[in-house]
């Protein structure tokens, strides 16, 4: 999961770009880059680490130009080197710059075929450049004289759409030939659409939520449809066309862990959903007869159910887990090393609000157990009487090919072990999980056009067609042979150098 953005700007857009960035920084933050067009040449930075930490004054007044791309990294596939991070610039085809979200797990396969066949070096281990690969490929194969047109962009995004399995939201840059934004055939990853005046031109934006068009004015234009292309060529005219019509299936994901509770995607307020998500967890825990003296959350992302499951069990809401707010999202950190370490600096309990207390924490899901199971520890040495531990998300216990990176069954706690079994090595008195039906209507309730979801982390159920046990086989062997070979590369002591 990672946070893409595109700016078709009238001004130097490089500030834009990098204050939009800050607000997807939760989505990834492995690494960050940048490209901005001047009208003559691309000009590109891009490093390991935070936005505040990658770009500086010396990188903001070479990123000159008004149309840019934006990307924040969570690593899936790829060892997370300064080489994976995104965006990619290729001079084939006028020369294309290009980010995304998602994933492909079909790009080893993709990349020795754009190799072998089509004669095209993949660099790096990221699918977005086997993305950017397919997509000038299918651009200069059509033989185009100068005169690009529409339809010319339209062979090429289906050339993708044709080639790639997996999920993925796309914003590239054509130099001097306009933008052009894509979302896969079932709309797994969120992509937002919109456009602010600028005198008297339109500017215009594509990113993965829409607080960022909040928080730099863009009104939003509506979501990219599944299997839609957009194009904004250079006299700003906006082109569009659903090149698909498969079954739109967004991430449930989305809005139980990784989006900022302000942002609506495809219709459905991220906040009224977590909302409804803890009103859900209210009748199980009526009825398992547990004594709750004080409702808490996890911070951040189940603060808005625990609110709504206190108010509904008619019970004090306290805030007793305190974050440093200088410490990255634990579920999104590369390594389990790293996670174990991280949670004793991101969390702190302040004994006040836990001593003698029977305590309802609540989070938003259990994945592998060892985040969960040191909060326990923490809120139990702070003088907790009893504990009791609500994941309002159901059971993780799939892997997930379209964009998180749960890789194999081995590494979810609850794929081989009963809820009772969970509870007890995480230490809790109690644990509960929400129900996956009520997670899904508390949903779709916001957008009562859609009928499905990804939910194949919860379900099993991978609703793209294309995914069989030897997929999961071979994604999982793939992931863990590259985090194997990026620890080895981290115990070398190998520095990951920024690329300028």
């Amino acid at each position: 999961m990672c946070g893409v953005l595109g700016i078709f700007g009238s001004k130097y857009v490089a500030q834009d770009l990098y204050d939009g960035l800050t607000t997807l920084q939760h989505r990834g933050q492995d690494a960050t880059g940048m490209i901005t067009y001047d009208g003559n040449a691309f000009q590109m930075k891009k490093g390991m680490g935070l936005v505040k930490d990658v770009f500086r004054t010396k990188n903001m007044m070479r990123l000159q130009g008004q149309v840019g791309i934006g990307h924040t990294r969570y690593s899936t596939i790829g060892s997370g080197g300064a080489l994976d991070a995104q965006p990619f610039l290729s001079n084939a085809f006028f020369g294309v710059a290009l980010a995304h979200n998602g994933n492909l797990f079909n790009a080893h396969e993709l990349k020795k075929e754009l190799f072998e066949k089509d004669h095209r070096l993949v660099n790096s281990d990221c699918d977005a450049e086997v993305i950017l690969n397919v997509f000038t490929k299918a651009l200069t194969k059509q033989n185009v004289d100068g005169d690009v047109k529409f339809d010319h962009f339209c062979k090429a995004v289906k050339s993708v759409f044709d080639r790639s399995q997996g999920a993925y939201s796309v914003v590239s840059y054509v130099a001097k030939h306009g933008m052009v934004a894509f979302r896969d055939p079932h709309g797994i990853r969120p992509l937002i659409f919109g456009k602010r005046k600028a005198g008297l031109v339109d500017e215009y934006i594509f990113s993965s939520e829409q607080v960022t068009l909040d928080i730099l004015g863009f009104e939003v234009v509506r979501d990219v449809a599944p299997g839609e292309v957009i194009w904004i060529d250079e006299d700003r005219k906006v082109h569009s066309k659903v090149l698909t019509n498969k079954k739109h299936i967004p991430c449930i994901f989305e809005y139980i862990y990784f989006a900022r509770p302000d942002s609506v995607i495809d219709k459905i307020s991220v906040h009224k959903a977590r909302l409804r998500m803890g009103e859900a967890m209210t009748k199980q825990i009526k009825a398992s007869g547990v004594k709750v003296d004080v409702v808490m959350p996890v911070p951040d992302s189940s603060r808005t159910s625990a609110i709504a499951l206190a108010q509904a069990l008619k019970l004090p809401y306290r805030e007793g887990l305190i974050k440093n707010r200088y410490i990255g999202r634990t579920f999104i950190m590369p390594g389990q090393a790293v996670r174990k370490k991280s949670i004793k600096y991101k969390l702190n309990a302040m004994p006040l609000e836990f001593e003698g207390k029977n305590v309802l924490l609540i989070d938003d899901s259990i994945v592998r157990g060892n985040t969960s199971k040191q909060i326990v520890q923490m809120c139990r040495k702070a003088g907790a009487k009893k504990i009791y531990f609500a994941s309002y998300s159901p059971p993780v216990i799939n892997p997930c090919v379209y964009g998180i990176d749960i890789p194999t069954h081995e590494e979810l706690i609850a794929s081989a072990n009963t809820v009772e079994e969970i509870g007890k090595y995480i230490g809790v008195d109690k644990l509960f999980y929400g129900d996956l039906k009520d997670v899904f209507e508390a949903c779709i309730v916001g957008n009562p056009e859609l009928k499905d979801m990804c939910m194949a982390c919860f379900d099993g159920k991978y609703k793209t067609g294309d995914v069989d046990d030897d997929t999961l086989k071979k994604v999982a062997e793939s992931r863990l042979c590259e985090k194997a070979c990026g620890q080895i590369e981290e115990d070398m002591g190998e520095d990951q150098l920024s690329l300028v």
